[in-house]
């Protein structure tokens, strides 16, 4: 996990976020265990209380589950509720914003296409060149 904090919102907010960036990108699959409290906050040079707070967070949105003497999992399904939650949002916060941004810029669908194109392959856009 990256150390850089983001003043603007509460650290077990951000250390929440980044194992919820963790399962999305599928770093942490169904059923994997989360690193321990100790050893994220050694990491992150952070209180341990932070960092269960943070994982409670975690077991409040049913996402992981703790196991008695064992620690903290990923829960079945999580990163399908996950994506569920985020496509929503993207799509309430977001993307007016990203539309409305397009439309005064005058993009056109086959400039979007073409630039999500070079981000898909970055490697081959510059060999075309």
């Amino acid at each position: 996990m990256e150390r850089e904090w983001n003043d603007g919102q509460p650290i077990y907010r951000q250390l929440r976020d980044r194992v919820v960036h963790m399962i999305l990108d599928r770093v942490l699959s169904e059923g994997d265990p989360l690193p321990s409290v100790r050893t994220v906050a050694a990491e992150n040079r952070v209180n341990p209380l932070t960092v269960l707070k943070a994982y409670q967070e975690l077991v409040d949105d049913e996402l992981v589950e703790m196991r008695r003497g064992l620690g903290m999992f990923v829960k079945t399904g999580a990163r399908d509720r996950l994506l569920k939650g985020e496509r929503e949002k993207f799509l309430t916060d977001e993307w007016p914003r990203v539309a409305a941004t397009i439309q005064r810029l005058g993009l056109t669908a086959k400039e979007l296409d073409a630039a999500a194109a070079r981000r898909r392959s970055p490697k081959s856009a510059k060999e075309k060149r």
